[in-house]
């Protein structure tokens, strides 16, 4: 990615370090030239300079254990006031426990206006930690100021970003002026003041991004690709009294932060190790698609492919005589007329809406339809209730639909109103014009073509069902599953363990031939008492090493599929084919089968389908095609079979259940998921834990794949307690 845009501010340091520690304490002022140090030395604090102005000396904190030439600014605290080299600065706590940037004149630069008495604290400190907050606190360790309750351009995992207090909107993020300029910018960042659920980004008082739509809960979220080892949380927070946006990132995440840069770019900045730079994972808005109302009305911006375009609505075509982006409706609305309503999922919604308060979802769809004027509405079942007492919300639209996004992270359901499509007055025409005889000679030809056709088709799907459900091998070879044999045959088989049938010793026990009863000859190895080797000797792992397992490999899938360079479909996800290290780390191995997308290609097809029986998606069986969704399928698979200990057709499943799948969904229908549990680790594993495990493999096996969630989101759903879940639909089989 080309990274012009996200210029790596040159640190002018004037003199060699001299202080290393991570605290600033009264009576030891910082100057030019020495520097405070987290702990972990991840970030630092002292006086830099902008590449182009070496005689203007700002304090800031960056990011200190890189490389130098890519140590990025974070938080300016004279940002409008820089010192200069002819009359050094220092950074001091004074007697009233301020922090305080003056020049060698006396001059205040800077200072934090605390209004703490010298009695109270009178011997506070100034903290820096790993997470680049730099703390003032008093002796007994409270908190008197902190920089995270002041950010300039930068959100840094961790920090919440107060957007209102108590219904007032409090301060926003405001970017750079220029690329080497620190003082106040042209684009700021904050809540929207006019309908108190918008995130967004202004170009002066203008508004110029839409970044976000707050849907009312008490907590809200989505995810953001990271790199190939990290995803990025985004939460939004409402308290009653406060209300907070937070990022946060995945365990053993390299850095990251969220910049407003000073071209009103949002971006999504990751650390890349490997090339030493950083990478942006995503930006809003990007190659001027985003910007507020840019894909004209009725149109939308579409994120989820390679790169960003306009689209139409359905229903809505690019308005010929129009030269600039407009669409116009294929159908108009008649008022009175009939109308109906197309879902259009993983929407950003539009702008200028009517929000109406704790309705259902047929309530909000019947403000919509008794309203001539209504063109959309959007609906949300908060599951638990919101921060003003709302258990949903509904969102109606009147007029033009402007400023709305497709998006892969996140989004929800948008309705549009749509009136009849052509195709229905053409045949309406049509019938009007014919006799009625002729009409109804046709109608029933049709219903009689297409009754044969759905019956014919639903034989060949019973059949493929049937085969598919009778099987749990490899497509092409035979059976593996091997045949219980009872004690009982066994005695009778060998003659009761004769030594005439004994064929010799082997390793912990005696061997023997023996014949079943459909004659077929056997060697069965008895086991010595004094083997060692019995069914109370196996290895059994616990909850804690499955859970890794689990997130391992979901970690391990959202690499192929979303952050190497080409997109890998396994094809062949089973238990057999995971390998674990020493340390029960997850590899995921046989690529065998595996197919390689590039560029905007989402799905193949395939004549020749192959695979393993039980883990295969019903599209792959059915028709097929294969995508990101059928190794998706088979994840879930994996998941049930860890949890529950069985494999997808073990024959100690309960009667008339014709594999796992279809008995963790019936557990789960009927309340009783917790029995769908290994006993072995029923009693010692967190309830909450694993009913989640089991929710998200439910997800992950639906019949039909949109349903199905990406590896970004189920990653994202196991490692985030508090990630709302939809209810998972019933599956294929």
């Amino acid at each position: 990615m080309d990274m012009s845009c996200f210029p790596i501010f040159i640190l002018l340091f004037l003199f060699p370090f001299s202080k290393s520690d991570d605290q600033l304490t009264q009576g030891k002022p910082l100057s030019p030239g020495d520097i405070l140090i987290s702990k972990d030395g991840v970030f630092a604090l002292g006086f830099f300079s902008p590449a182009n102005s070496n005689k203007s000396l700002y304090v800031g904190i960056w990011f200190y254990n890189i490389p130098e030439s890519s140590r990025a600014i974070v938080w300016v605290a004279n940002r409008d006031n820089p010192a200069t080299t002819a009359s050094p600065a220092a950074l001091a706590i004074s007697v009233k426990s301020d922090l305080v940037l003056s020049d060698s004149g006396g001059h205040t630069l800077w200072m934090t206006k605390n209004n703490v008495t010298a009695d109270e604290d009178a011997r506070a400190s100034a903290v820096l930690l790993d997470t680049g907050n730099l703390v003032l606190r008093s002796p007994n360790g409270t908190v008197i100021w902190q920089s995270f309750d002041h950010p300039t351009d930068t959100i840094l995992p961790g920090m919440r970003f107060l957007l209102s207090y108590k219904g007032r909107v409090m301060g926003r993020l405001v970017a750079w002026k220029g690329p080497d300029d620190p003082s106040v910018g042209d684009f700021s960042f904050g809540l929207d003041p006019d309908l108190g659920m918008q995130i967004v980004t202004w170009h002066g008082a203008k508004l110029y991004c839409r970044i976000s739509v707050w849907n009312g809960a008490s907590v809200s979220g989505g995810t953001y690709p990271g790199n190939s080892s990290s995803v990025v949380y985004q939460t939004i927070v409402n308290t009653g009294d406060r209300f907070y946006l937070m990022y946060s990132i995945s365990d053993d995440s390299p850095y990251a932060r969220i910049m407003l840069d000073y071209t009103g770019t949002m971006s999504l900045l990751t650390w890349n190790s490997y090339s030493s730079s950083w990478i942006a994972t995503s930006e809003r808005p990007s190659g001027g698609y985003g910007v507020y109302g840019s894909c004209g009305p009725f149109g939308y911006s579409d994120f989820t492919g390679a790169t960003p375009t306009c689209q139409c609505l359905d229903g809505f075509e690019p308005d010929p005589m129009n030269s600039s982006r407009v669409c116009r409706r294929v159908e108009a609305l008649k008022c009175g007329s009939k109308n109906h309503f197309l879902r259009l999922s993983g929407m950003k919604v539009p702008d200028r809406f009517l929000h109406i308060r704790n309705r259902s979802f047929d309530q909000c769809a019947a403000e919509c339809s008794r309203n001539c004027s209504c063109t959309a509405y959007a609906y949300a079942n908060l599951s638990s209730a919101g921060t003003l007492g709302d258990q949903t919300r509904c969102l109606v639209w009147t007029g033009e639909l402007v400023d709305t996004w497709k998006t892969n992270n996140y989004g929800e359901n948008l309705y549009i109103r749509l009136g009849d499509s052509p195709a229905v007055h053409k045949n309406s025409n049509l019938v009007k014009i014919l006799p009625p005889v002729v009409a109804c000679l046709l109608l029933l030809t049709c219903i009689a073509l297409v009754w044969k056709w759905v019956r014919r088709k639903k034989e060949i799907k019973k059949k493929l069902m049937l085969r598919y459900l009778s099987a749990s091998s490899e497509l092409g070879g035979k059976n593996s599953d091997f045949p219980f044999v009872s004690f009982e045959d066994i005695v009778a088989a060998t003659d009761n363990f004769s030594d005439s049938n004994m064929l010799g010793m082997g390793g912990f026990g005696k061997v023997y031939k023996g014949i079943l009863e459909d004659d077929k000859e056997v060697a069965i190895k008895r086991l010595g008492s004094g083997s060692g080797q019995d069914n109370t000797r196996k290895d059994v792992l616990d909850w804690l090493t499955r859970f890794k397992i689990i997130k391992g490999v979901a970690r391990g899938l959202l690499y192929l599929h979303q952050d190497s360079r080409l997109t890998i479909i396994h094809r062949d996800l089973k238990a057999s084919n995971i390998l674990l290290d020493n340390e029960m780390n997850p590899k995921i191995s046989d690529f065998g089968m595996a197919r390689i997308f590039g560029g905007n290609q989402q799905q193949g097809n395939t004549i020749r389908v192959v695979g393993t029986y039980g883990y295969m998606s019903p599209e792959y069986v059915m028709g097929g095609a294969f995508s990101v969704k059928s190794d998706i399928y088979s994840f879930g698979v994996l998941l049930l079979e860890i949890v529950s200990g069985l494999k997808i057709s073990s024959p100690q499943l309960i009667m008339n259940f014709p594999n796992l799948t279809t008995y963790a969904w019936r557990l789960w229908e009927g309340g009783n998921a917790m029995e769908l549990v290994d006993s072995t680790i029923a009693g010692s594993c967190p309830i909450h834990e694993v009913l989640r495990c089991i929710h998200v493999g439910l997800l992950c096996v639906q019949h039909h794949s949109d349903a199905r969630p990406l590896m970004s989101s189920v990653v994202f759903m196991l490692e985030n307690e508090i990630a709302l879940l939809p209810e998972p639909e019933q599956p294929a089989y």
